[in-house]
């Protein structure tokens, strides 16, 4: 009994020294109301990391399961979870991982907090698109609608005194970043002297006019202020503002109510940029997406408008890959969705994400039904290597 004993705590104190300690009795970092009324930036770094193999079942909509018993090598991830705490890999506020439709991992660092919406950044572009897929669902313009004019909607555009091939933006080029629209940085600074011109749809008459012409060489993929034209589409279409469709037809029925999304200088809400969501609520963006825009069994968003939107529509090369590395390649785009192959051993596993400079990440890999979500306020960041290196070899049989 007295060499049992002894097994039992050496056991233990191996677990502990090898940073396998797991909080599964402790309760994830929450903001407190005065951290909450802070900016972004003033959120002190936590002292100690949160690393949770059993998240908490917070009655968020959330399903929750358990690494290692519900999927995944759990000594793998701990191991890559306890590096991360120990500043061994790109700095993170938070890293969760779901499988099979549960969260089955949970962790917390640095200005992470359970109840703390984290900027997003270009992320934004996904919900956006998710928005769009909305109306869509909801009839307010079907599928086809996609290949239409982009102008033909916004019903107080006067066409008279567009550029040559203004015609030519449909909402299917708009969505990934084709619009074609080329205006000089020395324009965009004269346009904000003169802030009304930028309000509702005038901001489009403005682009519209003084871009230079629309051209089969200038609708290239440009990562610019496509979005913007989307949203007008949505305020034009939706029977109530954009704002209150968002919130009412796809936030609320998620039950997201802790969130931030500013408004844009047009009067709408920001498209491209600049919402903020906590670390669950984006593995909920994830799981409508995942759920081919089913959530709790209701259609929110066309099955075939979801596979539209996170298929590699376009190859953006593999100069410049966002969060890359040697394990990832073939970047491309859809509906502000990127899209890479994952690279483990002999195989690659085909992968889209939203992403927001500073690393926000939903990383879905649909042949592994398996998500990963990261928060970070780091520009520079090899995330999709990570998981491609770290995190694929965890969920692999």
């Amino acid at each position: 009994m007295k060499n049992k004993t002894i097994l039992l705590l050496l056991i233990l104190l191996i677990l502990t020294n090898s940073g396998f300690t797991q909080q599964t009795n402790s309760v994830a970092p929450e903001a407190t109301i005065a951290e909450s009324r802070l900016s972004f930036w003033e959120i002190p770094y936590l002292k100690k990391a949160f690393i949770n193999a059993v998240p908490a079942d917070r009655n968020d909509g959330v399903p929750v399961g358990e690494l290692g018993v519900d999927g995944g090598n759990k000594a793998m991830m701990l191991k890559l979870a306890q590096e991360i705490a120990d500043n061994k890999h790109d700095p993170f506020d938070s890293f969760l991982i779901a499988y099979k439709g549960k969260l089955l991992f949970e962790s917390y660092y640095r200005r992470g907090r359970i109840n703390l919406p984290h900027f997003q950044a270009s992320a934004t572009k996904a919900y956006t698109c998710l928005a769009l897929g909305r109306a869509i669902q909801l009839g307010y313009l079907t599928m086809t609608d996609l290949d239409k004019p982009l102008v033909s909607f916004l019903k107080d555009i006067d066409t008279t005194n567009l550029v040559d091939g203004a015609e030519k933006i449909t909402l299917h080029k708009a969505m990934t970043m084709c619009s074609g629209i080329r205006i000089s940085k020395e324009q965009r600074e004269a346009f904000k002297k003169t802030p009304a011109q930028l309000k509702s749809q005038k901001q489009v008459q403005t682009f519209l006019e003084h871009s230079a012409p629309i051209t089969t060489a200038s609708q290239s993929f440009l990562y610019q202020d496509d979005p913007r034209l989307v949203m007008q589409v949505i305020e034009a279409l939706v029977p109530e503002t954009a704002k209150d469709f968002i919130k009412k037809e796809l936030l609320d029925k998620m039950d997201i109510s802790t969130y931030g999304w500013e408004t844009d200088v047009n009067g709408l809400p920001r498209s491209g940029s600049r919402s903020s969501m906590t670390s669950r609520d984006m593995v909920k963006w994830g799981i409508l997406t995942a759920n081919k825009g089913k959530w709790n069994g209701e259609q929110l968003v066309p099955e075939a408008f979801i596979n539209k939107a996170t298929s590699r529509m376009l190859y953006t090369g593999d100069d410049d890959v966002y969060g890359g590395g040697t394990d990832v390649s073939n970047q491309g785009y859809g509906y502000y969705w990127w899209s890479a192959d994952l690279k483990y051993g002999d195989k690659s596993y085909f992968c889209v994400s939203a992403q927001g400079g500073g690393g926000q990440y939903i990383i879905l890999i649909e042949e592994l039904d398996l998500m990963v979500v990261v928060t970070s306020h780091e520009n520079n960041n090899s995330t999709l290597q990570m998981v491609a290196e770290r995190v694929l070899p965890a969920f692999i049989k």
